[in-house]
């Protein structure tokens, strides 16, 4: 599946089929949320969270795919991506694009 952050995909004609999207809710177990709480005091990068978020952009981007194959997509444009928190150490991430189908 081809993504991109274009309206276009360069030498191809493109169909619009529908928009598609994916989403997770996530949340690091208490043991590693805690360790961010302490890095939260110290200060710097609070890495377990940076791990949680990039898993949950993983885990959407896939189930918008899945969401794009079901239309027999070739490929998704305009792809992007929306976080919000849902509570302290919880975060949902949607990503959603067009599917289409090349000509």
């Amino acid at each position: 599946m081809i993504l991109v952050n274009t309206s276009f995909i360069t030498g191809r004609d493109l169909e619009v089929i529908t928009l598609v999207r994916g989403a997770v809710v996530q949340a690091k177990h208490i043991g590693k949320d805690i360790l961010a709480g302490f890095r939260n005091i110290a200060g710097g990068e609070i890495i377990e969270y940076t791990e949680m978020m990039n898993e949950a952009r993983e885990i959407a981007t896939t189930r918008m795919i899945q969401d794009a194959q079901k239309y027999g997509a070739d490929a998704i444009i305009n792809v992007k991506y929306t976080t919000a928190e849902i509570s302290q150490g919880t975060a949902e991430v949607l990503a959603y694009g067009t599917a289409v189908k090349f000509k």
